[in-house]
């Protein structure tokens, strides 16, 4: 173990009261150093007290990495001390991984709001290419009603599909540098108070959200926040909630492990030991992948390089998705097949939830923008 601090000239233990012969009191464990430290020893002690267990911090580092589901079954058969604890092992993801994605956010969205070049081009060529098709079919037809029922639907898109509405239309949505358009809507309505006093589109069960959602946007709008703002908002945001959504999803994650193996030997207890251990490994692999993927940004210049880089993050988003079933496997020790399929059960039914979780954060974020 690490040494941390200098030591009191006095052998009494300031824990205890019982005489402490060398370094550490034989009663309760406490290191008998002086109260006070430099103020580095803040850090340096959280370090020291994760890294000089006897190699127990690298050892665990390359279990959770290369052999999925070994530390989880050692933890379950009783040998505790040979590698860092669960929960400590997460803390110390959480917090490394926190600190990083402040120095270093994981992704910057950059929304600019200049109309495309060629929009109106485009959207000539997207009508060309639409009437074409129908002149196409028109010729291959023989049956005349066939054939009036296409000539009215070309007739239908000249009219009413102008190449200068679809140019307006695609500007609005890029456009992120406009404000939210005085004609824009929420379920049909304008303003808050034509929504308050309307009922229509509103879905019941949802009626609560659903209200403090419209009555955001209609703040929003007279606000005069930029589209661009929000979906910055948006996007950035979720993407810092993956480690809180984690936290968050732990006892769920366990729980749908306990549901599929609700066997006497399994207590849910064990389950949360795996999702402890499963999702420390997930935030190394974000951690790294985000480490990696700004690096070959930075060295863009250097196209071998980045491909290279791309080319490893690749291969730990892969590699990430295999884990899973790779430690489910050596840890619920059930057939090849059945291992398979329970995993892509639990698999999808996890994706799906976080799924519904992150979108959950995301909504209480559009609720808190200001």
């Amino acid at each position: 173990m690490g040494h941390h601090g200098k030591l009191r000239s006095d052998k009494t233990c300031l824990n205890c009261g019982h005489q402490v012969e060398e370094r550490f009191c034989p009663h309760c464990g406490q290191e008998n150093i002086e109260k006070r430290q430099p103020f580095h020893y803040l850090f340096t002690h959280f370090i020291e007290d994760f890294t000089h267990y006897d190699g127990q911090f690298w050892g665990t580092l390359k279990n959770l990495f290369f052999r999925p589901g070994k530390l989880t079954s050692v933890y379950l058969e009783g040998k505790r001390q040979l590698y860092v604890p669960p929960v400590k092992l997460y803390i110390f993801m959480s917090f490394i991984t926190f600190f990083i994605f402040a120095l270093f956010p994981p992704i910057k969205i950059n929304i600019t709001g200049n109309k495309p070049a060629h929009s109106n081009e485009t959207g000539k060529q997207i009508v060309q290419a639409i009437t074409t098709g129908i002149e196409s079919e028109k010729q291959n037809q023989r049956d005349t009603a066939t054939v009036a029922q296409l000539n009215k639907t070309q007739k239908f898109i000249k009219d009413s599909l102008d190449v200068n509405d679809f140019q307006d239309g695609v500007a609005s949505v890029m456009d992120t540098e406009n404000k939210i358009s005085d004609d824009s809507t929420f379920s049909g309505y304008k303003t808050r108070e034509e929504y308050d006093k309307g009922s229509k589109n509103k879905i019941a069960a949802l009626s609560f959200l659903q209200d403090r959602i419209a009555h955001k946007f209609f703040e929003l709008k007279e606000a005069g926040i930029k589209k661009g703002e929000i979906y910055t908002n948006l996007i950035e945001t979720s993407f810092h909630n993956i480690p809180k959504a984690l936290f968050i999803y732990l006892p769920v994650f366990a729980f749908f492990l306990w549901i599929f193996h609700k066997k006497k030997k399994w207590w849910y207890f064990d389950h949360g030991i795996f999702t402890l251990h499963y999702f420390s490994f997930l935030l190394a692999s974000i951690l790294i992948t985000n480490l990696l993927s700004q690096s070959a940004g930075a060295l863009k210049g250097i196209p071998i390089i980045s491909s290279l880089i791309y080319l490893i993050v690749s291969g730990i988003t892969i590699y990430s998705l295999v884990y899973f079933f790779i430690a489910h496997h050596r840890v619920y020790k059930s057939h090849g097949v059945i291992s398979f399929i329970i995993g892509s059960f639990l698999f999808t039914l996890n994706f799906i939830a976080f799924l519904f979780l992150i979108v959950g954060l995301a909504i209480v974020s559009f609720l808190m923008m200001h």
